[in-house]
């Protein structure tokens, strides 16, 4: 079994928030985050889809995110 629950898409973008992560740019749904210390990040979901397990893994591959965070 995933280490990673299936969560709404404004629930990672806080968590990303509280980890670190701020909104550079926005257009429309995609959001470009920065962190010091890591690439720009685009985050592509509205805030009420639902992000399964396989992709909040790759997500935090690039983010540093931890199921903790959420």
């Amino acid at each position: 079994m995933s280490r990673w629950p299936a969560t709404k898409a404004h629930r990672v973008l806080d968590a990303l928030g509280r980890i670190g992560w701020t909104v550079k740019r926005r257009s429309g749904s995609h959001r470009t985050l920065q962190r010091t210390g890591w690439p720009d990040f685009v985050f592509a979901f509205h805030e009420k889809e639902e992000i399964g397990p396989r992709m909040l893994a790759r997500i935090a591959r690039r983010t540093g995110l931890t199921p903790e965070d959420l």
